[in-house]
């Protein structure tokens, strides 16, 4: 029959484990006032002012322009502006966008698909490739594998995503010597794009370039991570018995090793989906997708400060609530972490 202890160690692991995420939550929920604090109040450092940028070419008066800024708030002092900011934030308002007039909610919501696309693809690219690799590398350390796999990925890992992006363009998408042009290298989909699913295989075409220069800059990271933990695994004590029961190496290391070898792996994974929001803005810009990223920097251009804001902010707090939920699921993986 049960004591009257029973169940008291689960309940306080459980009780355990809401404060930890009710304390994270908390910490989550003063990131996020600070980014909207100091988002409102960066953005007005750029150079530039935003109704004389949007009146280029057109023959405005001084009155008209004054006009304009009203029309706008920006002749509101800058309290004002801050305050009313904060309020229509805290409705899920994030204004209309100087250069579309339109609703900035509008503008992110048409662009975040292409930018879902084309990060979470090359999301899911990266993870398994370096998983894999690190997983093998980490298996057979000091192998020719291992030094090859980690010497490419570091050196991919530290070259300039633009850099990397031109050189791809310019001999897969312009072609150089005696390579011809493959792929087309600018937007999601071709001017006469087809339909069904000719037009699945033209955006498939267009996504190569970008995609394989953002897998290229981010798949070092996983490998590093997993090769890392694995290497670490492997010196246990439980490696050691699974090999004395006679198991083979492949089994030890796929049903023992690397399974506790992924929690590092699967923290690493939720902290870069709070990433796929932002999408790589250097990546969009070079091949002129029409995602997040590109929004972000036309914004730049005016400058436009709702829109500015308004993607930042997403970005920004995507990655606030991943990292937060990357430190909750750890915590709730790993007993070692609920124990500490």
């Amino acid at each position: 029959m049960a004591g009257p202890g029973a169940g008291r160690p689960g309940g306080l692991g459980r009780r355990g484990t809401l404060r930890y995420a009710l304390s994270k939550a908390g910490g989550a929920l003063l990131s996020i006032a600070m980014v909207i604090v100091g988002t409102f109040f960066v953005f007005r450092l750029l150079p530039g002012d935003p109704v004389r940028n949007l009146a280029q070419g057109r023959n405005m008066t001084p009155a008209q322009l004054d006009l304009e800024r009203r029309r706008l708030g920006l002749d509101k002092p800058l309290l004002d502006q801050f305050l009313d900011f904060v309020g229509r934030t805290l409705r899920f308002d994030l204004g209309i966008s100087y250069e579309y007039k339109r609703p900035v909610l509008d503008l992110i919501g048409e662009r975040f698909g292409a930018t879902l696309l084309l990060a979470g693809t090359g999301l899911v690219i990266a993870v398994s490739l370096g998983i894999w690799q690190g997983a093998r590398a980490g298996w057979r350390h000091g192998s020719r594998f291992d030094r090859v796999s980690t010497g490419v990925s570091l050196v991919l890992w530290s070259v300039p995503t633009f850099w990397l992006g031109l050189l791809l363009m310019m001999v897969f998408g312009v072609g150089i010597g005696p390579i011809p042009a493959l792929l087309p290298f600018r937007g999601i989909e071709s001017v006469d794009a087809p339909d069904g699913f000719a037009y699945v295989l033209d955006v498939a075409q267009h996504m190569v370039l970008p995609c394989l220069t953002l897998v290229a800059v981010i798949y070092a990271q996983y490998l590093l991570v997993m090769r890392s933990s694995l290497l670490d695994e492997v010196s246990q004590d439980y490696v050691n018995v699974a090999r004395a029961k006679g198991l083979r190496d492949d089994e030890v290391r796929r049903r023992h090793a690397v399974p506790n070898a992924l929690l590092p792996t699967v923290t690493l994974v939720f902290m870069r989906i709070g990433f796929i929001v932002g999408g790589a803005v250097t990546v969009e810009y070079i091949y002129t997708w029409p995602g997040l990223g590109q929004l972000f920097y036309e914004a730049i251009k005016v400058p436009d400060f709702t829109l500015m804001q308004g993607t930042f902010m997403l970005i920004t707090v995507s990655v606030i609530v991943m990292n937060t939920l990357a430190d909750v699921v750890y915590h709730v993986l790993d007993p070692r972490v609920r124990s500490a």
